[in-house]
């Protein structure tokens, strides 16, 4: 079928670099977690059939049987024959996964919905990562939100700012402000009784 619409989209994935084709490098794809499906020609070995379903289970991700036989997927490759691919992109599995629902909805229809689950998750985290990168780059930071309260407990009342007071600066030749310590200036203190009065003149010894 070399108009296939599923044979397409696996023509543009592996230009795009997407595709994996043969059983080492699905089986390093999945463990490495980077495969969104495994792709299975229909007229596959069960060994490989076997191998399929144990690829898929490591890297958590659905295998199909493909209604296409190893033939056909190898002249997509421009190999003689091909049995096994992995896509890694989840916009290309969901793709390939709404081709197959269109012929088959009992038997890919599930499959098809879950491919497209994963990739509109996806992509929303790509959209997520695009804009916090923005917003570094434009230096824009988040607004300021009080922390949430638990249930049970009363918010606090929001605490309005006081305004500034301004300082006005005494006038020239007026009063001074008095000190912070008290209202009046020291007082000069007499000597008590018994006290000494310290005078500038000292007794000459030699007299």
């Amino acid at each position: 079928m070399p108009h296939d619409p599923i044979l397409h989209l696996l023509g543009l994935a592996r230009k795009a670099g997407r595709l994996e084709a043969g059983e080492e490098p699905v089986g390093a794809a999945c463990r490495a977690r980077q495969a969104r499906v495994v792709l299975l020609a229909e007229d596959a070995a069960p060994n490989t059939v076997r191998r399929a379903a144990h690829f898929g289970q490591a890297g958590n991700v659905p295998w199909l049987s493909l209604p296409l036989t190893k033939a056909e997927l190898g002249g997509m490759l421009g190999r003689s024959s091909c049995a096994l691919l992995a896509l890694t992109d989840a916009g290309f599995a969901a793709a390939v996964g709404e081709k197959l629902a269109a012929r088959d909805p009992e038997k890919y229809g599930p499959a098809a919905a879950l491919l497209r689950e994963k990739a509109d998750r996806v992509l929303q985290r790509q959209k997520e990562k695009r804009q916090h990168e923005k917003n570094l780059r434009e230096g824009k930071k988040r607004p300021w939100a009080p922390s949430p309260v638990p249930p049970g407990q009363k918010a606090a009342p929001a605490s309005r700012p006081h305004p500034p007071q301004e300082r006005t600066a005494p006038p020239k030749g007026g009063p001074r402000a008095p000190r912070p310590g008290g209202g009046r200036p020291a007082e000069k203190r007499s000597p008590g009784p018994g006290a000494r009065k310290l005078t500038g003149k000292f007794p000459n010894p030699k007299k």
